[in-house]
């Protein structure tokens, strides 16, 4: 007859097969985790598989009386467990930057886990510690709590362990080794005074499956940070691209100006001194900023143009709403691609109109121009293309980028700008149209 304790080892011992065969997955196939942390979890998951599948065939071994195989696995199912100690004091003393090889914690740990074999070797010849009866009945000898000292005393000094360098760990780590350190060392304690359910096994896989998913958790969190900043650089990157040609262009008109009108000289060199100020002012932002500023950018960057073309650039403004932000270097970028794709030599002026109205849950802002045919293409390699702008509309705000051609030539492109991406800040007065 099968005892309750068989049935419940039994169906552990069959959850613990599927638990760490999903560890062995997710620790193997999860990129945000490190490659070392990754090995250390497929390592511990691996022994954790042995152990637990120990535990099942064990369970048949005794319905089926094959006693030679029970001695052997019991065997298995205490070294698999008894590995993962010292591989636990590994993973502390990395995550803290040290050496483990020439630390006296694991120094220490590896020379009770050796005792430790030592008595579990002991065990296949002597009937002190434990013993199998002929008819497959498992039985605590005198000397059983002996083989208990040394995986709790290992389990206290990585308790200890993490305790000195509980400052050198981040709060979920904190969180995720105690839990893994404490949970098991309660189980050897209860195991002492609980006959026949394998306590130390089943404590040491949840324990290290709730270890995994807090370190997951941590992982995937410096992960996504860590692309948000690459993200943040790379589109730094991207509008510090001016283009040459637009400073050459500039520099030459000012070179003839300076000769042809010195006072609209001085003014177009204020007007390109502010441009350039504020471009390489919001490189450095990561922060939405008021419209009002990055209306200002924009409003530089016409001025300077106005400079080269005079009256054959028109800008209107129809700005009723201006208390919202968006993400710096979105304005600027549009009304420059609406001058370079608009204007033409052999057409009339060019007309742009920069319009924001209020929107469903958030705010629009368009610019319109009436320039030649348009065409859906980004700026040239040199330029800050609409690409970056949607991408940066998306990343900062989770606002969208909509361009639209007009009939007659021209196009109009809308940004949508959620409600509540960002508390304004003051902003200057000459940033108003």
């Amino acid at each position: 007859m099968i005892d309750w304790t068989q049935l419940v080892n039994f169906a552990a011992g069959t959850a613990g097969v599927v638990l760490t065969t999903l560890g062995l997955i997710l620790a193997v196939t999860c990129r945000p985790i490190e490659r070392w942390t990754r090995s250390y979890f497929i390592a511990t998951f691996f022994l954790m598989f042995l152990c637990s599948a120990a535990i099942t065939v064990d369970y048949f071994a005794d319905i089926y009386r094959l006693v030679a195989l029970i001695k052997p696995l019991i065997f298995v199912e205490s070294l698999t467990v008894s590995l993962l100690t010292p591989l636990l004091t590994v993973y502390l003393i990395r995550l803290c930057g040290e050496r483990w090889r020439t630390s006296p914690l694991f120094a220490a740990v590896i020379g009770l886990w050796t005792v430790y074999f030592a008595l579990l070797v002991y065990t296949q010849f002597s009937t002190v510690i434990y013993s199998v009866s002929a008819d497959g009945v498992y039985r605590r000898g005198p000397l059983y709590p002996l083989l208990l000292v040394p995986p709790a005393a290992i389990m206290l000094l990585n308790l200890v362990g993490l305790i000195r360098r509980w400052r050198k760990l981040s709060a979920r780590q904190r969180l995720a080794l105690s839990f893994y350190t404490a949970g098991p060392l309660a189980a050897i304690l209860l195991q002492m005074f609980n006959y026949g359910l394998l306590l130390v096994s089943f404590g040491a896989i949840l324990g290290a499956f709730a270890m995994f998913i807090f370190i997951l958790s941590e992982q995937t969190n410096l992960a996504v940070r860590q692309a948000r900043e690459n993200a943040e650089k790379e589109f730094s990157l991207k509008v510090l691209q001016m283009r040459p040609h637009f400073i050459y262009n500039v520099m030459t008109s000012l070179y003839y100006l300076v000769d042809a009108d010195p006072e609209a000289a001085k003014e177009a060199i204020r007007s390109f001194s502010k441009y350039l100020h504020q471009n390489f002012s919001a490189v450095v932002k990561t922060e939405n900023v008021p419209f009002q500023e990055e209306l200002a950018h924009a409003q530089a960057y016409l001025a300077v143009e106005k400079t080269r073309f005079g009256d054959r650039l028109d800008v209107t403004y129809d700005t009723p709403e201006t208390i919202f932000s968006l993400p710096p270097l979105t304005l600027q970028p549009i009304v420059e691609n609406a001058v370079k794709h608009g204007m033409d030599p052999d057409l009339d002026a060019l007309h742009i109109l920069i319009r924001t109205r209020a929107a469903e849950g958030g705010h629009e802002i368009t610019v319109i121009n009436d320039g030649t045919e348009f065409k859906l293409t980004d700026t040239d390699g040199d330029g800050i293309g609409l690409k970056n702008v949607s991408e940066r509309l998306a990343h900062m705000c989770g606002g969208t980028l909509r361009i639209t051609p007009r009939d007659g030539g021209g196009a109009s492109v809308t940004m949508w700008i959620p409600q509540g991406a960002g508390t304004p800040k003051r902003a200057p007065a000459s940033a108003r149209p």
